[in-house]
Order: C-alpha cells, then structure tokens, then sequence
C-alpha cells in the first residue's frame, strides 16, 4: 500500500513516524560527512527539500536524538556501520532565517536576535552545570533580541564553547535559508546595514570557532563573497553547476517514475515531465520539482503548484522595469526559444538594475532559468544558453505577466477585440486608456526619457499580446524581414484570421514631429523595408495583411492604418 503523501513537513522525524511519503535522501549524510569541508554553503531553488535535509542532519547527529537512531534503519544511511556509529553523537545548533522577512534593518536585526535567543533557550540546563563561570552566565543571560552587536555576533562562537564544553565534542551547526534577509534587505533599501551584521556575525560562528566540527549553510542564491564572506576563506560554496550533492536535493527522473508506478499514474509521466521537470545540478539532469511532484501525487491534477509558493514580485519587476532587450528575450523564452548569457553565480544585488546578465544570474539561481548547455565564446568568456525551466515557470510567466495589466485589464481586452476586428476607432479609444494606466509601471527607476520609455512599455505590451493570442497567433517582435526589422508581427495560425504588421515611433518635442506624422512614417516604413515578405513567403496574400502605425508622444497613443 502506497503510503501517505504529506504535504509541507519539513520534520524529518515526524515524516518517518507518520509513515508519510519520502524518498530516501540519506545518501546526503554520508557524501557530507566524507567530504572533509569544514564550512559548506549549498544552493538550491525554493522548496527543493533544503530544510528537510537540514532536519535529517540534525536528527542524525545530535546527541537530542541518540536513542531513536531506528529512525534511519530503513534507509540507505543504516546499511554501514560506519556511519551507523556516528548517529546521535554531536552537539547540534540548527538555525532558520527562513521567516526573517521584514521592512527595515532594526526589524530583521531584532528578528535574528530572536531566533539566536531561542536557540539558546533550548540550552538553558548548561546554566545548572559548571561548565559556565558567573561571567559567563552573565553574558549567556544578557542573550536577547535587543542584545548589543559585539554581543550578536559572538554569540553562536560562545554557545559552540560552551555546548563543546559540557558535551566534550565540537559542535556541528546549520543555518536554513541564510540569504532570506538578505533579499528583503535588497527590496527594502536596508542592505548595507543588514551585510555589516551578518559579515560580522558569519565571520565570528564559522571562521573564528575552535569548536566547530562541521557547518552547513543552504540558501537560493550565492551572495557574493565581498558582500558577506569576505573573511571566509574556508567555505566550500556548492551551485548548480557544482558536482557535490548534485542528486541530494529535488527528485530524480528514476525517482519520480517510481513513485508514479506506486501511486497509479505512471501513464501520465510525459505530461508531469514537461510540467515539472527541466532542473540540472552538477552534470544531473532531469532533475523534478519536489514540491509540485508531492502535491501531483496528492492530488493528481497538473497544475502550478512550485510556482505559487511564494511572491514572484522581485523576478516580476525586474523583467517588466528591465530593457526592451530583455523584455524581447522573454518573448523568446515563452515561445519556447533559448539565449546566450555570461553569468556570474556570485549574485551581487547591487548590480540588478544596472547589469542585464545579473538579473538571469538570479533567475538562474532561483530555478526559473535551465541551462541547455554552456562553453567559452571566442573571447574565451564562459557563456551559457539559457531557457525557462518548464512548463510551470512558463505559465507562472504569463500570469504574472496578465497581472502587469490588471489596473487596464477592461481597456486592454477590449482593445485586444478591436485589435481583432480590425476596428482602428476603438483601438485608439482603449489603447489611450491602457497607457494612461500602465505607461510609467514600466519604467519606475526614473532613468529613462520621454523619449525612450516607450519602448519598454510597447515590449510589455507585446509580452501580453503574447499570453491572450497564443491560441491564434505566433507573435514576434524585432525581427528581420524583407529589407529590415519590423517591431510586432502577428502570424496567424487558423486561415480564417489575418496577419498583423505593427510599427512603433516617438513622436517627442526633439523631433519636431505630430503624432499624425510619425503614424504616416511607420506605415511607410512597413511598405518600404516590405516587412510583409514573411509573411507572404508563408503563403499569406496581401490582402490578408492589416498593417498600423502606432506613434506615442508620452502617455498619448495614435494607431493609423
């Protein structure tokens, strides 16, 4: 009998006491404990099972859980006694920063205070011991969510010495989620202050410890080694693209099959494939979505799950703030297309608004992006080609981007059907409301002109052409064609509907320009470059062409045929 799927435990004692569904990860402790780093940092995207494996670390090495080592006898883990003796012989300090979300640097300093106050709180028999002197208690009491900063950040060094103390072994700790604050220091302005506390911190818990045994850290991302480890000369960082723990963590291909076979939907494992799969750590590929997969098992609907889990709000300003370069390799990428990158892992926030390749460097890193393959270009740069992960992520694209309208979402339907039907009245009476509402929602970062802020409004508005006429359309924008490139090109993919050539031109105060001249340019800009060769070339008559200029002077719109 198949066992129970649970959804959203991250406790690895109470999966294996509640018998619920779980696929064997053990084979992690012993890669982790043969390995010899004494500082490791792995990275992988959200929910990929990062905190259970923390949790089975923790339930194997720590002496809290020395008499229940039957936990593991049905595992991988169990089969050497080798490691069987180690099971329950350490003290462990596990952390979480998963929940440090706030606003401000007093609130997440406060919040990080506290998690290292309850930490301690668990350990407030070595009080009783005589393993502290009275100084010593002195400061273990004065541990607090206000405590002062030379306080913070030696604070877990002093618990190791003392934990090592009473229990004569050094202590092995694990931090969960250890960039979490510090991508709510990005969003909230604070990230200088936030970087000092925590360099101080890291440099104090996992470089200046004489009782530390062994240390992991997990997170989504790889922050920069100038930003917080710049005194960590001894941390081995893991990626994925890194060999180590490359089938750790997210569910192989072999293993997802299997569980499908044990739940009856093993039929269906073409559709959860192109839904869920798409993620390659090291030289694995074929890595699943653990989250989607459990919650497929469960409920046995495809559907997005993984990408609903959290707020996409960082990726989604980004892409829509971002270039019209990046807007159009986006087009791509919905279309099932790929691009060329040089990525950095080390994400350096402070290059977001500024470094194009910085933005697919997170991306990457938070697994909306797969790598299809990657090599040194001429220049002798590694470069890497990128596309959307799977079907999951392409369909959490286009809702977000559905979303981008949402305060035209009347203005711009209607103005879709007019689109449609060819009615050029009604297309200028809604596309006016639809820049009216949306135009500076694309550019907020106050570093464009009049004159260029359209373009990343008009390749927005491509993007959301894209998701409402997929069924009928094959959408391009910035593509060559006859003697030039066109700026939007609406392929139909029924006879019955026609095809769309659209020009965009600024008709700013530089120019000299009316908007009813700048509509008569683009038109004849169509005819005289002959944008519609491809079209034609694809058997598409003249007559079934429908060509408009659209000139924008601000938020004001004209479309002319």
């Amino acid at each position: 009998m198949a066992k129970t799927v649970g959804i959203g435990h991250q406790n690895f004692e109470e999966v294996v006491t509640e018998d619920i569904f779980y696929i064997d990860k053990t084979r992690f402790i012993q890669e982790w404990w043969d390995n010899k780093d004494v500082v490791t940092l792995i990275t992988r995207p959200r929910r990929f099972g990062k905190t259970l494996n923390l949790s089975m670390l923790e339930t194997f090495f720590s002496v809290k859980y020395a008499d229940i080592g039957d936990l593991f006898q049905n595992f991988l883990i169990w089969k050497d006694e080798k490691y069987r003796s180690l099971q329950g012989k350490y003290p462990v300090l596990f952390l979480s920063f998963a929940k440090v979300k706030e606003d401000s640097f007093v609130k997440t300093r406060k919040k990080i205070c506290l998690s290292i106050k309850r930490l301690y709180n668990q350990y407030d028999f070595l009080l009783e011991s005589d393993c502290l002197n009275a100084d010593e208690k002195k400061l273990y009491l004065a541990v607090a969510d206000d405590m002062e900063d030379h306080l913070a950040s030696e604070s877990l060094n002093l618990l190791s010495e003392y934990l090592m103390r009473y229990y004569g072994k050094k202590v092995m700790i694990l931090l969960d989620e250890y960039d979490t604050p510090m991508h709510e220091a990005y969003a909230g302005g604070y990230w200088d202050e936030l970087v000092s506390f925590i360099r101080s911190l890291f440099n104090a818990t996992f470089k200046t410890n004489p009782s530390l045994e062994k240390a992991l850290m997990t997170g989504i991302t790889r922050v920069s080694k100038e930003s917080v480890f710049s005194d960590l000369n001894n941390i081995e960082v893991v990626t994925t693209t890194s060999e180590k723990y490359s089938d750790s963590f997210g569910f192989t291909e072999n293993e997802v099959w299997e569980a499908l076979r044990e739940y009856g939907l093993y039929e269906e494992r073409w559709q959860v494939k192109d839904w869920y799969d798409g993620f390659a750590f090291g030289k694995i590929r074929d890595i699943y979505n653990p989250w989607s997969i459990i919650n497929y098992l469960d409920k046995h609907i495809v559907t997005t799950y993984w990408a609903n889990t959290s707020s996409n709000g960082l990726a989604g300003k980004l892409i829509r703030e971002g270039s019209a370069d990046m807007k159009m390799k986006m087009e791509d990428l919905l279309s099932g297309g790929t691009f060329h990158a040089q990525l950095d892992e080390q994400i350096i926030f402070s290059q977001l608004d500024s470094n194009e390749n910085a933005v697919w460097s997170l991306l990457l890193a938070v697994g909306y992006m797969r790598v299809e393959k990657y090599g040194f270009n001429k220049k002798g740069r590694l470069e890497y080609e990128l596309a959307l992960t799977n079907r999951e992520v392409s369909v959490m694209f286009e809702k977000m981007i559905d979303e981008w309208f949402k305060e035209s979402t009347s203005s711009y339907n209607t103005f879709v059907k007019a689109l449609l039907l060819g009615d050029v009245e009604a297309m200028n009476t809604y596309m006016n409301r639809v820049t009216s509402a949306t135009f500076s929602y694309f550019d907020t970062r106050g570093n464009t002109s009049e004159e260029t802020e359209p373009e990343r409004f008009y390749h927005g508005f491509v993007l959301g052409l894209m998701t409402d006429l997929e069924d009928r359309y094959r959408i391009t924008s910035n593509r060559e064609s006859g003697f030039g490139r066109y700026d939007v090109m609406l392929e139909p993919l029924q006879a019955s509907d026609d095809a769309v050539i659209i020009e965009f031109k600024v008709s700013g105060p530089a120019k000299k320009q009316t908007l009813e001249e700048a509509v008569k340019e683009a038109l004849a800009q169509i005819d005289r470059m002959d944008y519609a060769a491809s079209l034609e070339a694809c058997g598409i008559p003249r007559e079934r062409i429908r060509k408009y200029g659209f000139a924008f002077r601000g938020k004001q719109v004209l479309i002319g045929e």
